[in-house]
């Protein structure tokens, strides 16, 4: 409980959220999950679309690179989509997850060992 004798700084954590881009990268996610929402077939009626549900909406080109809604958006799952490979400073180093790196180094093994 870091705010037990003290109230907790707020503005100060927005000012720090302004600076960081972080509104705008959250409600451009926003926008994506409600452009989905809204286009998308919901059967269940409970407000999400039926190829979302438990899923998370990707951009393409990942925010923190650049990237935003009009470069493309997939679904994926939540695992695949927050396994990006990061650096000591928590910058995106690569696009590519750790997962489907192992699955590329994987496919080109198998292709040295029928090329011999």
């Amino acid at each position: 409980m870091p705010y037990v004798n003290k109230p907790r700084p707020y503005k100060k954590e927005w000012q720090q959220e302004k600076k960081r881009n972080e509104k705008k990268a959250r409600a451009t996610r926003a926008r994506a999950r409600y452009k989905m929402d809204t286009t998308s077939p919901d059967r269940n009626k409970n407000g999400k679309a039926d190829k979302r549900e438990g899923k998370d909406i990707a951009h393409k080109r990942a925010l923190s690179k650049g990237g935003k809604n009009s470069d493309g958006v997939t679904v994926q799952s939540k695992s695949k989509n927050r396994s990006f490979k990061r650096n000591s400073q928590r910058k995106l180093v690569s696009e590519t997850s750790t997962r489907e790196r192992k699955k590329s180094v994987k496919r080109k093994t198998k292709k040295v060992k029928r090329r011999t």
